[in-house]
């Protein structure tokens, strides 16, 4: 087919000119003297997207999965207890991972379409009179199902409990384009990934690591090698890696993260919130529904769009990825077909949203779903045109 593929799912999300140009580089020498020269600030500015004064960033050439292990093995030792939730196909593949590990998994399973269940946490711990759970985990935002999370509440839950677990929080999908307050919440390991709000290919897992976790590892006793946060610190510390970095991809995230800073978080937040608000109009016209269940849940970076019964969610994304050079993403586990996503995250503006939303709207007219052709985009432009600033319209 002609013309270029749009991608639209919710991650990897669409990789800037500005970064794409960064990483058209030779490859270089990692363990150059001028190295650190690059990497020391790198480690630094980090800490300002995660919110964090005193958190550490340690930098992997893996995927989020490959952080969310290192998260794990570096703090936490076999038979630990941890509280856990699952609400959708991400939140589950972390309790996976987690009983793999053979912790002792207290795993609450949720409504898809809900999000964490802090209030049931703030139960559990304050029950937990001996302090025997190390660890509560809470995903941020669940990609599977456009729900985003309160972790401000999980971490009221822990102190009104005066409990001392340490909280981990699955921030792949939200990092750099959902507000997220490392230090504010006292989160004590963040997992994120190169390739959702950093704008980037998938290839680095980006982890943000507490003073309190950081302790934590010396007397953790799951085995790890190459995600050792010793072998990390020996090396970061002079700013070289204990094994050969990415460093292409990491010219391409010094880039991204001078794009964020630029841009300041608060406006990255208020951009993903105005596209997100745009595809939600536009649903609403269709006469269709989001899986999340609450407005207070909704995604700002993937909407899960149900569609009418009768009908395959999973058919609307393979019809405009077919016809229309579209990619959609398709409904995963519990809600397999019932619904199609749209993501809205990272280097995204007004036209570019609009093309996810025609897009799905003639797929879903094609395949005789009863929407009306221009509605939901009509109400997409009347959000957009009527809410841009002169400034926000130049840029």
């Amino acid at each position: 087919m002609s013309g270029r593929n749009f991608l639209y799912i919710p991650g990897p999300s669409n990789v800037p000119q500005r970064v794409r140009n960064a990483m058209a580089i030779e490859q270089e020498d990692m363990r150059a003297v001028d190295f650190p020269d690059f990497t020391l600030p790198l480690f630094e500015d980090l800490k300002k997207i995660f919110k964090t004064e005193t958190g550490r960033v340690f930098i992997f050439p893996a995927s989020g999965t490959g952080g969310w292990e290192a998260a794990i093995s570096n703090t936490l030792s076999a038979g630990d207890k941890v509280l856990m939730s699952h609400f959708g196909h991400f939140s589950w593949l972390w309790v996976d991972m987690c009983q793999r590990h053979g912790l002792d998994v207290q795993a609450l399973e949720v409504e898809w379409g809900e999000g964490v269940p802090f209030e049931k946490y703030a139960e559990i711990l304050k029950a937990d009179t001996n302090k025997e759970i190390k660890a509560v985990f809470a995903c941020q935002n669940e990609t599977a199902t456009g729900v985003s999370s309160d972790i401000a509440a999980v971490r009221k839950a822990l102190d009104d409990a005066g409990h001392p677990a340490l909280l981990f929080v699955d921030g792949v999908s939200s990092v750099a384009s959902i507000d997220f307050r490392m230090d504010e919440w006292a989160v004590d390991l963040c997992v994120s990934g190169s390739q959702k709000g950093f704008m980037l290919p998938t290839g680095l897992g980006i982890v943000c690591v507490s003073q309190k976790a950081l302790a934590a590892r010396e007397s953790a006793t799951l085995p790890r090698t190459f995600f050792s946060f010793d072998d990390m610190i020996g090396a970061n510390d002079n700013g070289f890696f204990p094994y050969t970095p990415n460093t292409i991809y990491m010219r391409g995230l010094r880039e991204s993260v001078d794009m964020l800073l630029e841009e300041g978080l608060e406006n990255v937040f208020k951009r993903h919130n105005r596209m997100a608000t745009a595809v939600r109009k536009a649903v609403e016209a269709w006469g269709l529904s989001l899986v999340a269940k609450h407005e207070e849940l909704y995604s700002d970076t993937v909407s899960a769009i149900r569609v009418p019964e009768g009908f395959d969610g999973n058919e609307v994304a393979g019809h405009a990825y077919k016809y229309y050079n579209l990619a959609l993403s398709i409904s995963l586990g519990k809600i397999a077909g019932t619904a199609f996503r749209i993501g809205h995250l990272g280097d995204l503006n007004e036209m570019m949203v609009m093309i996810p939303i025609t897009g799905a709207e003639m797929a879903m007219k094609d395949i005789g779903i009863p929407i009306e052709l221009g509605s939901g985009v009509a109400a997409a432009q009347e959000y957009l045109r009527t809410t841009a600033t002169p400034v926000e319209r130049r840029s």
